[in-house]
């Protein structure tokens, strides 16, 4: 679809794609963007966006897919324990804790490649029981180390990223998709069209469920054994489409529980055909509810995993920038 050159969509995509372009050179090659005057004009288009924080708060009560470890927390050191530690006059005091934290835990958390093997191989064909051969983590025994969290790709910490929000074109207001929704290409390539995006190789993809609003809300809910997502077919439109990071605003992303019977019997079958088969990061937990209120279905995604040697995922601070600007409703909102 051409824009026209002062249609208020056309401003919004230019804005954003110059921001895009900002955030990429400031992630890739801020070292040679030495100069002052550089730098300020850098920071003075970034402070024009809107920061939307796409986490919840994690804590000892957050849900956990019963395949995942259990998380824990708790302080090992108190400021009335260590006051007076070094005999300083109870100057001093300090806090810490310990956590038992795994690759899965964190909302929203990012799955390594190296997470997910089908019929005993990883994406490319590595050895699934060789590359964890090694307890101290994927590829520590010398195979499949670039499949570890720690090798996420570098270009995709910034990048551009597309909202598809299903729950708000099927129900038709803010409240959540059915627990036995699935979620087809057909349903994708919908709202990618009622919202007037189109997808591109290379785009990190958030499908909104509404079920984000269950995360604190109905914790039970939302980690019980039923919940939206897409299928298998809603996973070969996003494959077809290029994107190289998919999440949303779900325990285990794909619909739960995430079996398939048809042509044969398969447990995760899209995190297999995702991960394993194509090589596509899955993102669960997000807070999408902020982002789809601003109306923008475009933004600049900001997605950084912890640089964790051999990790299986890892928690994130996932944030999303958007112009600041008010954006007009869309058309399916009239």
């Amino acid at each position: 679809m051409a824009l026209q050159r002062s249609s208020p969509f056309a401003l919004r995509t230019r804005t954003g794609l110059a921001l895009f372009a900002a955030l990429s050179l400031l992630a890739v090659a801020a070292p040679t963007v030495a100069d002052e005057d550089h730098t300020d004009d850098l920071l003075r288009l970034i402070k024009k966006s809107r920061l939307v924080d796409l986490s919840h708060p994690w804590e000892i009560h957050s849900p956990v897919a019963g395949v995942n470890p259990p998380y824990s927390f708790a302080l090992s050191a108190t400021h009335a324990d260590t006051r007076g530690t070094f005999g300083d006059g109870g100057q001093l005091s300090f806090t810490a804790e310990v956590q038992d934290w795994s690759g899965q835990h964190g909302a929203p958390n990012i799955d390594a490649i190296g997470h997910i093997g089908r019929d005993g191989k990883l994406y490319g064909g590595l050895d699934a029981a060789a590359s964890t051969s090694n307890p101290d983590g994927i590829g520590a025994s010398g195979v499949g180390a670039q499949l570890a969290i720690d090798a996420f790709p570098k270009d995709l910490l910034v990048n551009r990223g597309v909202l598809l929000d299903v729950a708000r074109m099927i129900q038709g207001d803010w409240s959540p998709l059915p627990a036995d929704f699935e979620i087809t290409a057909a349903h994708l390539e919908q709202a990618a069209k009622r919202q007037h995006v189109r997808l591109k190789r290379g785009d990190t993809v958030f499908i909104r469920t509404g079920w984000g609003q269950y995360f604190k809300g109905n914790p039970g809910v939302y980690s019980g054994a039923f919940s939206p997502g897409p299928s298998l077919n809603g996973a070969e439109f996003l494959i077809k489409h290029g994107a190289r990071i998919v999440g949303n605003d779900t325990l285990t992303f794909e619909k739960r529980p995430p079996i398939v019977f048809e042509p044969k019997f398969q447990v995760f079958p899209v995190h297999m055909r995702l991960i394993t088969d194509s090589g596509i990061y899955i993102i669960e937990n997000l807070n999408l509810e902020e982002l789809a209120k601003t109306g923008h279905h475009e933004f600049v995604i900001v997605s950084p995993p912890l640089n964790v040697k051999g990790g299986t995922g890892s928690a994130l601070r996932a944030f999303a920038l958007v112009p600041e600007r008010k954006r007009h409703r869309d058309r399916d909102d009239d």
